[in-house]
């Protein structure tokens, strides 16, 4: 297999495989280093969330983590108009839409992973985005000649073998060090849930949001609600500010869902990222001295923030959402800053010194706290 380059354009770079059996076909287009990585690592999501869940699922990657992921559900008003699809979206539609949505301004020029054959309907959808690529299982009949047509034939369109089973050991060569571990393999099941009694859909949002976090650069936290991971806190060092970014996405997601920001007035020849990108510098209310005066041009008609009591109360309506941790949540500061983007369940493996703090704050503020025992650390 060839690539364009390394981790940077600098560096050279060549695919090194004993077996000669490879996951991944390029079907078109030339991979980068970083695009094989999201590729590989997007394709594991996806076919481990499908089986856990059972339903077909989405991931939008960017740096070797997901911005989003999410099984296939039904699409909001906000991101119907968004992505220009319909109510009757069909279900790996629906899965890509719902990913894409979470974290669209991390998303833009994303590695697309889907855990079924792409079909008519979503290459015509990739068609419209701003991705550098994809990788599927299959394609259907007329979609390469779609997606092989975007960015004048250089987009990235990689089939992953289903059958590919990868060897026991990985390796990883650093500095002069040879690095030999054991695959991660552990189960991700129902059973690990199995402390507390759950609905189907927490079980199907707890099952999600672990299997996102086993490909989530860590330390990492997931916010989950209904199949869709609404905000990602990626590789921080420290738990309570992958709690706080996570958070701070899954407001600027709903936000966006605010008629005042949702219903922005459309300008004539902007695009669909640059709208989008004013959506959430309303949502976020952290405009530059330029920006504000921008705003005031292009949407004369318009405030370029919530008042702050409208803003609250839009925010307290968000509610039922699961958080899942990576690793053991180390102090109750972590459910306190949950409880007030309305997280309602929580996931994590336990094990932490002061376990018996976390679970009183989780008791306090009525959240139902499923400890796993496994820990999902990704590097």
């Amino acid at each position: 297999m060839d690539l364009r380059y390394g981790i940077n354009p600098h560096q050279a770079v060549r695919v090194v495989n004993d077996s000669g059996v490879l996951p991944l076909t390029v079907r078109s287009g030339c991979p980068s280093y970083i695009n094989l990585l999201d590729a590989v690592n997007g394709w594991q999501l996806v076919r481990e969330a499908a089986a856990a869940t059972g339903e077909m699922t989405a991931a939008s990657f960017k740096h070797v983590s997901p911005a989003g992921a999410a099984t296939g559900g039904p699409v909001d008003r906000a991101a119907r108009r968004t992505w220009g699809v319909d109510g009757a979206a069909g279900r790996l539609t629906s899965a890509y839409v719902r990913a894409r949505d979470a974290d669209p301004k991390s998303s833009f020029g994303d590695m697309i992973a889907v855990s079924e054959p792409v079909d008519i309907e979503l290459a015509d959808l990739l068609s419209r985005v701003i991705a550098d690529g994809v990788v599927a299982p299959g394609f259907e009949p007329g979609t390469m000649e779609v997606l092989a047509a975007k960015k004048r034939g250089t987009f990235l369109v990689l089939e992953a073998d289903p059958n590919f089973q990868p060897p026991e050991l990985e390796r990883r060569d650093v500095f002069g060090l040879l690095l030999e571990q054991q695959r991660d393999t552990a189960p991700i099941t129902a059973d690990l849930l199995a402390s507390c009694e759950l609905s189907a859909t927490m079980v199907t949002d707890a099952l999600l949001g672990l299997v996102t976090m086993r490909y989530t650069q860590s330390n990492s936290v997931a916010l989950v609600k209904g199949g869709m991971t609404l905000g990602i806190g990626a590789g921080q060092q420290n738990r309570v500010d992958c709690v706080r970014l996570a958070a701070a996405k899954a407001n600027t997601w709903w936000l966006r869902r605010h008629p005042h920001i949702d219903e922005l007035p459309v300008v004539d020849g902007m695009t669909r990222q640059d709208r989008l990108n004013w959506q959430i510098r309303v949502a976020d209310a952290d405009m530059t001295h330029a920006q504000l005066a921008e705003f005031a041009r292009l949407f004369p008609t318009s405030t370029p923030a919530l008042g702050n009591t409208e803003r609250a109360e839009w925010i307290d309506q968000l509610d039922e959402l699961t958080l899942v941790s990576d690793g053991f949540l180390p102090f109750r500061d972590n459910i306190d800053h949950a409880h007030r983007i309305g997280v309602r369940h929580v996931v994590e493996p336990g094990g932490s010194s002061r376990s018996s703090e976390v679970e009183t704050a989780c008791i306090e503020h009525g959240i139902t706290l499923v400890r796993t025992g496994l820990r999902l650390f990704h590097h």
